[in-house]
């Protein structure tokens, strides 16, 4: 059964507002069991890679959160496209590693899909080589 791009933009809409609450358990939530998850990165950035369960989700974002200095990161959406229960995010990320202090800014597409009013799909694009070198390991 497909699901209709009302219900998908809604899903995703409760996805941005719980991210830009840092609410890992909120966001995890809204996955399904079963998930399609792919985050490329280097090895040393230990949030990247792939994940294929619900209960990965919220240890990403709480893995993740803190290499990031708090208070200091920008997302500009600039465009949500749905098709059904196809959702893709353009967005632009600013963010400063902890580590190294250095700031960055990637241009980000994510892909989600959204079935029965759950996301089993979530793939991020960014420029990994930006991610690498700011956190020194590119």
């Amino acid at each position: 059964m497909a699901t209709d791009a009302q219900t998908s933009r809604t899903v995703v809409e409760k996805l941005l507002e719980r991210l830009g609450r840092q609410d890992p358990d909120g966001i995890q939530e809204l996955f399904s069991e079963a998930i399609d998850w792919q985050v490329p990165g280097s090895d040393a950035l230990p949030w990247t890679g792939r994940r294929t369960r619900r209960e990965e989700v919220a240890p990403y974002f709480t893995t993740m959160w803190p290499h990031f200095a708090h208070g200091q990161s920008k997302v500009v959406l600039e465009r949500l496209v749905v098709d059904g229960g196809d959702v893709v995010l353009l967005a632009v990320f600013t963010h400063t590693a902890v580590a190294s202090g250095k700031e960055f800014t990637t241009p980000v597409a994510m892909h989600l899909v959204v079935e029965g009013g759950r996301i089993v799909r979530m793939h991020l694009y960014e420029d990994t080589l930006t991610v690498a070198e700011a956190f020194d390991v590119g």
